[in-house]
């Protein structure tokens, strides 16, 4: 299409397909989905403020007021790609720009992995060096208060909250099959695990136990770490097209064989193979079949086919199929 004027180029990419081509349903899903991101961020920051103040020379209050500070990229990162991945196709991006839902889960799960273990490495150093914190009081209301109770306080309104949410956000992903709300939602699940053991590292430094701390640092970074070292190994599989995934990494999508019986359930196909691409939260298939005669009908048989089978998974964005004499 070179010879093209640069905006019948840009048309031209248009007409292949538009992406924004979400069910009424799911739509409705994306909004509600926004929405609760958008208080997250709200809740996020109080929580991120109330930990800051009460931080004290605690290691624990620190991871946790660290992991707290790298909750705010997945719903950062899903308002940012819900809005771009929709964008109809162009000459530049002529496939369109579904991918950026896996780059923005790419991007939060380098994050996670390298800031975790630079927090296992910084709590591993404090126990060689025998370190042992400390945790003074303050005055609060003309009261002297142990700031340990405020420390506490603060840990109980990050843990609590964030299990509702996540709660409120893991239908919302799986309905629209977004790996960043997934991910998003197990981490506000997970939250209360940070906040028992901050609470633990509180309570052993008022016992006198100096290692707590750390040590509670370091549970901290290892569940950082880990999560970002998951959530990495998916987004390189998803960016490498490997065999899609649900969302749970570890069980194959159902939907490739699901199209594959559609297909050979054609009576005027005798076998047929499938090959499905993920782009984001959408599929794209390639299905090469061998039809049991030629003739000028078949081109009307494939192109009818192809919008039958784009029906059986909303998710289905496109479906190219290609006749052969023998399957490879």
């Amino acid at each position: 299409m070179r010879w093209l004027p640069k905006k019948l180029r840009a048309d031209t990419a248009l007409s292949h397909g538009d992406t924004s081509d979400l069910p009424p349903d799911k739509k409705h899903v994306l909004k509600r989905a926004r929405r609760l991101e958008a208080w997250s961020l709200v809740y996020l920051v109080s929580a991120i403020t109330f930990i800051y103040l009460t931080l004290g020379s605690s290691q624990a209050m620190k991871a946790a007021w660290l992991e707290d500070v790298l909750s705010l990229i997945p719903p950062i990162s899903f308002l940012v790609a819900s809005r771009v991945a929709h964008r109809k196709p162009t000459a530049e991006y002529p496939y369109g720009y579904h991918r950026a839902t896996t780059v923005a889960y790419l991007v939060g799960s380098v994050t996670l992995l390298t800031l975790g273990l630079w927090l296992l490495v910084e709590s591993v150093l404090k126990l060689a060096r025998m370190e042992h914190p400390s945790i003074g009081s303050v005055q609060l209301f003309g009261h002297t208060v142990w700031l340990g109770w405020l420390m506490l306080a603060a840990l109980v309104w990050t843990g609590v909250p964030s299990v509702l949410l996540g709660r409120a956000k893991l239908p919302l992903a799986e309905a629209l099959h977004d790996k960043v709300l997934h991910a998003d939602a197990l981490m506000n699940k997970a939250d209360w695990l940070t906040a028992a053991a901050a609470s633990f590292g509180v309570l052993g430094i008022g016992l006198g136990w100096w290692w707590a701390d750390a040590v509670a640092a370091g549970v901290i970074a290892v569940d950082i770490a880990w999560d970002g070292q998951r959530h990495l190994r998916t987004a390189l599989g998803d960016l490498m097209d490997r065999a899609p995934r649900t969302l749970d990494p570890k069980h194959h999508e159902p939907l490739p064989r699901q199209l594959r019986d559609a297909v050979c359930g054609l009576e005027w196909v005798e076998d047929a193979e499938v090959r499905v691409r993920e782009d984001g939260h959408v599929f794209c298939a390639d299905v090469q079949l061998v039809p049991r005669e030629r003739g000028p009908e078949l081109v009307t048989r494939l192109s009818n086919a192809a919008e039958d089978l784009k029906r059986l998974d909303w998710r289905l964005r496109e479906v190219r199929l290609f006749p052969v004499d023998r399957l490879t």
